[in-house]
């Protein structure tokens, strides 16, 4: 058990590590003046960095938007960069582009509560009121304890506890007093559910962090259709920044299903993946 867990939880250490390196372009929390590039490989990194914090302090949206998506296009892709290209969106009221930004910020940084916040006040400015169908609580509450750390958090936690079951399994195995092998045996139990809750809620992060079928509508509205057709018949409208999971595709069209349940098809070109 132990040598399966163990390369498992150091292969997503090693790759959680990577993406926290791209974290070193880091942007502001909510409104705050952007913050200057900590460190950065290309000095046109830097470069593209400074004119974007400069546009975005002096409201000049447009601009800004434009350099941190060149940035992006260079690699350096991170939560904080994604979160400021957000709120660049937000104000030049861009709403599906700024909760496609928030999200993906979200999947690099899920316990971020400014993210998490300014996401919640752009869906407010959704026009789809839609309902959810709801969830049993035990599964709302885990994936909220979950969302509290990132991939690489809980990959250190879960490392931790590993290290401690050996040592507890140690502590049984050599002491010579039955209440320290007592101690040892139960430790060792404890620990032993932490490595496994902690790996598999890292599994589920990284595994979030890929996930490739859910979408924003990008259009400011779109009927959503009974087949992939254009004379299919519409079964109801969408409108921007409306979140929608992708369960089927045939090019050009996608099948989405929206929270309440409800399925139909829309145009590729209309939605954005997050």
């Amino acid at each position: 058990m132990f040598s399966v867990l163990l390369p498992l939880v150091l292969g997503w250490c090693g790759v959680a590590a990577a993406q926290e390196a791209a974290d070193s372009l880091a942007v502001p929390q909510g409104d705050a003046e952007p913050a200057t590039v900590q460190q950065a490989a290309d000095p046109a990194d830097h470069e593209l960095w400074d004119r974007a914090n400069t546009a975005y302090i002096n409201a000049d949206y447009r601009t800004a938007i434009e350099n941190y998506e060149r940035i992006l296009e260079r690699g350096m892709a991170s939560a904080k960069l994604y979160y400021n290209l957000a709120n660049a969106c937000f104000k030049s009221d861009r709403l599906g582009e700024a909760i496609v930004g928030y999200r993906r910020a979200l999947r690099l940084a899920p316990g971020d509560e400014d993210i998490r916040y300014n996401l919640g006040v752009a869906r407010a400015r959704t026009k789809d009121n839609i309902e959810a169908i709801p969830e049993f609580f035990a599964k709302a509450w885990l994936r909220s304890l979950r969302h509290t750390m990132g991939c690489t958090a809980w990959s250190v936690v879960s490392l931790a506890a590993l290290a401690v079951m050996l040592g507890c399994l140690l502590c049984y195995l050599l002491s010579q007093r039955i209440a320290l092998r007592k101690a040892g045996f139960y430790g060792m139990l404890v620990a032993f559910a932490v490595c496994v809750a902690t790996t598999w809620f890292a599994l589920a992060e990284r595994r979030e962090m890929l996930d490739r079928d859910e979408a924003v509508v990008m259009v400011p509205s779109t009927a959503v259709k009974s087949s992939p057709d254009r004379s299919a018949t519409d079964l109801f409208v969408l409108h921007e920044g409306t979140e929608v999971r992708v369960t089927g595709r045939l090019e050009p069209w996608c099948e989405i299903v929206i929270a309440d349940g409800k399925k139909g098809w829309v145009e590729q070109h209309k939605i954005e993946a997050i």
